[in-house]
């Protein structure tokens, strides 16, 4: 087993990669006008396709990048062009739009495809996190002092209990839905759309900057 100070520091890591707490706000602003049971149903599939997600970079690390020729920095940039769009979209009220229009199936298939992205991916899941949890996973699985399969296990487990919390913290958020109003409602998807705009600039800038300096 890897040292207490260890698992400590990986729980550290990934809690402030995942930032529940931080996407909490942005979780309401992505499922605006939809019911608490529809926000469930997104926060558990959304957090149970994350912790797929690292959990395939815990055992593989960049086996995975590495095998399609996709380095990290590729992959951040990309996953910040996608996020600009959800952010756009947010921003001029499409989103609200699109869900008004569509009919039950329509909206059952976006629902789904919100809890892959941009909740999953880049939000839970994204580049930073990615990043994380490969160093994490060579950090103690590179111990002599421990297994190889003992440092990925104690990975997988810190992961998995930060996706249960997160879940559970997106569950909750509904609660605070309601203090808010529409008009709050409003105001709040605006701003965060601006956010997520300026977080997805940010990994495109850190991306570009990266392949600059390589």
């Amino acid at each position: 087993m890897p040292s207490m100070d260890s698992v400590i520091n990986a729980f550290i890591t990934l809690f402030v990669t995942i930032d529940p707490l931080g996407n909490m706000p942005l979780f309401l602003g992505l499922t605006a006008g939809m019911s608490a049971s529809v926000r469930r149903s997104i926060a558990l599939r959304g957090s149970g396709i994350a912790l797929a997600i690292l959990v395939l970079f815990a055992v593989t690390g960049m086996a995975v990048l590495d095998g399609i020729g996709i380095t990290i920095d590729a992959f951040r940039i990309a996953g910040g062009l996608l996020l600009f769009v959800t952010a756009f979209e947010m921003i001029y009220g499409f989103r609200q739009e699109r869900r008004e229009e569509a009919s039950n199936t329509a909206a059952a298939d976006h629902i789904a495809s919100l809890a892959v992205f941009p909740l999953a991916i880049p939000l839970l899941a994204g580049p930073g996190t990615i990043s994380a949890t490969i160093l994490l996973s060579s950090e103690l699985s590179g111990d002599p002092a421990v297994s190889l399969w003992a440092g990925r296990l104690t990975l997988i487990g810190i992961i998995t209990i930060m996706m249960a919390l997160t879940a559970a913290v997106l569950v909750g958020a509904h609660w605070l839905d309601k203090y808010i109003g529409a008009t709050g409602k409003l105001v709040v998807t605006r701003l965060l759309g601006v956010l997520l705009a300026a977080l997805s600039v940010q990994y495109i800038a850190d991306g570009i900057l990266a392949f600059a300096t390589h």
